[in-house]
């Protein structure tokens, strides 16, 4: 499916790039007084052999305009001396950063599959941009490219087989606080007339409690059993994580509260203990305070 090959990418798509500007590095010499084109032609053609998988393989100049017709093993494909290029997401991103990039996935126009393209920079002596080398790949064989050991296919399997399970454990724990919560609900409408404060509190913190550990079942199985990357979701990550201390948070100052209720009618020597909760619920939400402050302070860095 065209959404796993999407996904499968962003996990590796590191592991590509440093793969592919290595290539390109090892291949053709950058900073030089004078890069010659046959030069470049020829690492591009040694890069061929090394990768096999490529849809084309060609050079545009500073303008954007391909200097070479498109090196590919697919007689189909048109790609021309002569074109320009220079709208193109992969030239732009090149000569902006002055680095080699490689692109997220988008629709050849070449072929109409979906490829991604790894761009390199060439530069002078003098730092002017005198060539960008690029080649495309298309989406559906890029795993080929890093291939992992079969035990690194079972260790993966066998860790996402764990988190399958505690997910469905956790699952399980939390329909029970759900239902126990509902019923206790349930029984204090049953007996409004005679309604006790603490069946209330009761339902509130399990049904708070459940709502908690559904949003962690939820982080844990998308991202660890379906594979959504961190990097690419670290704000949703976020947001879970603020929700899941919060929901912790709340329970806490419920049962808190609950406490100083029962304790000034029941035990007043023993309010204390209640202070003790509060600070704790106190010190959890200055932590969380903090939490969402630096964090949001490294997403804007």
């Amino acid at each position: 499916m065209l959404s796993k090959e999407i996904l499968h990418f962003n996990e590796i798509r590191y592991e590509i790039r440093a793969y592919l500007c290595f290539l390109f590095q090892r291949n053709i010499k950058n900073y030089l007084p004078y890069i010659e084109l046959n030069k470049i032609i020829e690492g591009l053609h040694k890069i061929e052999k090394e990768v096999g998988i490529f849809e084309l393989l060609y050079i545009l100049d500073s303008a954007g305009n391909l200097v070479i017709d498109g090196i590919t093993s697919n007689t189909s494909l048109k790609c021309k001396k002569g074109e320009n290029h220079n709208d193109r997401a992969y030239f732009y991103r090149a000569i902006k950063e002055k680095k080699c990039i490689l692109t997220d996935p988008y629709p050849s126009v070449a072929s109409g599959t979906l490829v991604v393209t790894a761009a390199y920079p060439l530069y002078n002596d003098r730092g002017e941009l005198i060539y960008v080398a690029c080649i495309d790949l298309p989406l559906e064989k890029i795993p080929h490219l890093v291939n992992p050991t079969f035990l690194f296919g079972i260790s993966s399997n066998f860790r996402k087989m764990v988190y399958f399970v505690m997910s469905l454990a956790l699952f399980a724990i939390c329909v029970l606080l759900l239902v126990k919560g509902s019923v206790s609900m349930w029984d204090a409408l049953g007996n409004f007339n005679n309604l006790d404060i603490k069946d209330v509190f009761e339902a509130t913190i399990l049904i708070t409690l459940s709502l908690a550990i559904f949003d962690l079942v939820s982080a844990i199985f998308e991202e660890e059993v379906l594979g959504r990357h961190k990097s690419q979701d670290s704000k949703v990550v976020h947001q879970t994580m603020i929700r899941f201390l919060g929901s912790i948070i709340i329970a806490l100052a419920i049962e808190a509260l609950m406490l100083v209720f029962k304790m000034t009618i029941t035990e007043p020597d023993k309010l204390i203990y209640a202070v003790y909760l509060i600070a704790g619920v106190t010190s959890l939400l200055i932590g969380l305070s903090l939490y969402v402050k630096f964090t949001a302070v490294v997403r804007k860095g």
